[in-house]
This record gives C-alpha cells, sequence and structure tokens, in this order.
C-alpha cells in the first residue's frame, strides 16, 4: 500500500509516517509538507492508494485541497488527520468527499482501525453529536453531497450489503422503525443516487422518494444526506462493537 502524508508540521510529518508504516511491511509512506507538494507528487505517482491530509497547511486551506484531490483523483481515498475534533469539520470534510476523520489526538490504535476501515471499502468518523454544529447549508434542490455522487464513489459497508443478501445494517436499523421500502430508499441513497435516479429504479414517484427520504432523516434524527453517511457509519461502528462516543 502507498500512502501520501500531507502535514506541514515537520515532528509531526514524521511521527506520522513512523506510525503508519506500522501497518505493514508492505507500506510505502510518501511524506509532503505542503499543498503543493502533494500536488507534484500525485502528478508524478499514479499508484498512490490513500492520502492523509491535514486541514491546516501553511500554502492552502484543507478543505480547498480536499475538493480538489476529490474531483481530480475521485477512486483515491482521503482521510483527514486534524488537530480539530469539531462536529462540523467533521460534516464538512465527509460532505467534501473524505473517507474518514480521524482527530490528531486519536490513539495509534484508532488510526490503524480507521485505515482499515476504509481500505477495507468502509468510511470512518469520530463519534460525534450530529445536533452539536450546524451542517453546511444545503446548495438547494436534491443536492447530493460529494461523498456520495456516483463519480467519486464511497463504498462505505452497507452500499455493499445493500446490494446483496443480508444487508449488514438491517439489524441497527431495525430499532430506529425503518419500513422496508424506507429501507430501500436508505441503501439508494448512501450510494450517492439523486431523488429522481431511486424514484425510477424503485418505480416510484419523486414525491414520494421525498416523503422517505425525509422519513429516513426523521428516524436517523438528522438533518442532511451527509449526517444521513455519519449516522449510519457510527451505528455500524456500534454493531460492530466499536464505541461511538
Amino acid at each position: 500500500m502507498k500512502v501520501l502524508l500531507v502535514d506541514d508540521h515537520p515532528l509531526i510529518l514524521t511521527a506520522l509516517q513512523s506510525v503508519i508504516r506500522g501497518l505493514g511491511d508492505d507500506v510505502t509512506v510518501v511524506g509532503a509538507d505542503s499543498a503543493a507538494q502533494a500536488r507534484e507528487a500525485l502528478r508524478a505517482s499514479a499508484d498512490f492508494d490513500l492520502v492523509l491530509l491535514d486541514l491546516q497547511l501553511g500554502d492552502a486551506d484543507g478543505f480547498d485541497v480536499l475538493a480538489e484531490m476529490r474531483q481530480r483523483y475521485p477512486a483515491l481515498p482521503v482521510v483527514v488527520i486534524s488537530a480539530s475534533d469539531r462536529g462540523s469539520d467533521v460534516i464538512r470534510a465527509i460532505d467534501l468527499g473524505a473517507m474518514g476523520f480521524v482527530p490528531k489526538r486519536s490513539s495509534n490504535e484508532t488510526l490503524f482501525d480507521a485505515l482499515r476501515m476504509v481500505m477495507s471499502g468502509g468510511i470512518y468518523v469520530p463519534p460525534i453529536t450530529l445536533g452539536g454544529d450546524p451542517a453546511p447549508a444545503a446548495r438547494g434542490g436534491d443536492t447530493v453531497p460529494d461523498v456520495m455522487r456516483v463519480s467519486a464513489p464511497v463504498d462505505i459497508p452497507i452500499r455493499e450489503a445493500a446490494a446483496a443478501a443480508g444487508y449488514q445494517a438491517v439489524s441497527p436499523l431495525e430499532r430506529i422503525g425503518l419500513t422496508p421500502r424506507q429501507t430501500e430508499v436508505l441503501a439508494k441513497l448512501l450510494q450517492g443516487k439523486p431523488n429522481k435516479l431511486i424514484a425510477r429504479e424503485l418505480n416510484l414517484s419523486v414525491e414520494t422518494v421525498k416523503d422517505h427520504v425525509a422519513a429516513v432523516l426523521r428516524a436517523l434524527g438528522v438533518s442532511s444526506r451527509t449526517q444521513a453517511v455519519i449516522a449510519v457509519s457510527q451505528m455500524t461502528r456500534e454493531a460492530q462493537g466499536l464505541p461511538r462516543g
């Protein structure tokens, strides 16, 4: 596995390189201390498997760099490694396409768990209270966050399971009382599909799909699709015996 680590603090960059190499003998870590250096590394090599990105960079805003990477390299997972653990920052990062968000205060074991989850097709978020910080303002209409767009897929566990028998999120989701149709809509929603496509695939009207999406968000106790991704991720963590917070 080849990892690009982007952090402008020399000591943290060195420490994280050492930690990430602990994932296995086959792990190669390339360090970049600026957004410019990260761009050059990605242009020079197309074989990176993962990017770890700090949000506080000296030459660029980390959120802008995240959005740029997701647009230019949609198949390359990006995990944010940040000194912040604010819910609003987590939600914004996921909305921009991050496959994970790991606070720098996390233990090495937590970082390992997060990276393994991402590399196995999951999405990792730290335990947060979704109602604690306002979500980014909706951009109007049937907006799908970048993390959930088909053009920049994020294969969270529920997505793969929804396509096969034994939909693994059914057990925790049963507790919130979704109907079978709402569960189908949720699976489509988490695949990054807009309401019109969900309606066509499920042979429903767009208005009916909107009603189901609204019901799903209410059942999850969230107000946006991005928050739904985070909520389901945390429920999946709970089902796997990992703490939600």
